[in-house]
């Protein structure tokens, strides 16, 4: 049973079923599950994308916004995913805090590697937001940097399909789902369900990560008892 994980989720996980924006209604749900994890005692860290609101990378190519002006609007957009989460788990009792890379101290506290550790150690959710705080770094790789640093034993990787497949399962119905994956073999085959720097830094410091379906009930639960779910990335 793991004692500390973190879990990362793109921000269209809180898109639901909307074209844009964040759906209360999934967000709800997330935060439910969210609630069953840390009454276990289960210490949770999230990180959120914020691609529901703005892809940084996607910017320069779509409008000629400066890809690094780009990634700062993507951070931000994470923010908003991180206090719209706050606020669902909140609703439910749950003590959350939010902590950004980029200073914002009306709305959140600054991101400190011991204070965020503290939290944890008094059983708080935390989500981490604005990435890195820097440009050209992913959610994903703000996922594993902050994973290492608070010594979380896996990264949690909620997606819309049940882990990793050879090719998109929605394009290919014959794709195949491997149960079982070395970090090497993934950045091999260039799958994209991760970015691949965050998978290096996993690999670096000898995390492993479970890619899973989100929306199937009681799916971190299961996991966090053992239960072999999704697809398992390690050594």
């Amino acid at each position: 049973m793991y004692k500390r994980v973190l879990l990362k989720l793109g921000g269209e996980i809180l898109q639901g079923k909307r074209n844009y924006g964040i759906d209360l209604p999934a967000s709800q749900a997330i935060a439910e599950e969210l609630k069953e994890i840390q009454r276990l005692g289960i210490q949770l860290a999230v990180v959120l994308g914020g691609g529901n609101i703005f892809r940084g990378a996607a910017g320069k190519g779509n409008n000629g916004i400066d890809r690094s002006t780009g990634d700062y609007m993507g951070m931000l957009a994470t923010v908003i995913n991180a206090l719209a989460l706050q606020d669902a788990l909140e609703k439910l009792g749950v003590v959350t805090r939010v902590l950004t890379a980029i200073s914002m101290s009306q709305i959140a506290e600054p991101y400190i590697r011991r204070r965020a550790i503290r939290h944890l150690e008094k059983k708080r959710v935390i989500i981490f937001a604005a990435g890195t705080g820097n440009p050209y770094f992913s959610t994903d790789m703000a996922a594993a940097l902050r994973a290492a640093e608070i010594n979380a034993e896996i990264v949690l990787k909620g997606t819309k399909v049940d882990g990793v497949y050879c090719s998109d399962p929605k394009r290919n119905p014959r794709a195949k789902r491997y149960r079982q994956l070395k970090y090497i073999d993934m950045l091999k085959m260039g799958l994209k369900v991760m970015d691949s720097t965050a998978v290096s830094l996993c690999m670096e410091n000898h995390l492993p990560i479970i890619v899973f379906n989100i929306w199937k009930r009681n799916s971190i639960k299961k996991i966090i008892y053992g239960e072999k779910i999704g697809t398992l990335v390690q050594k």
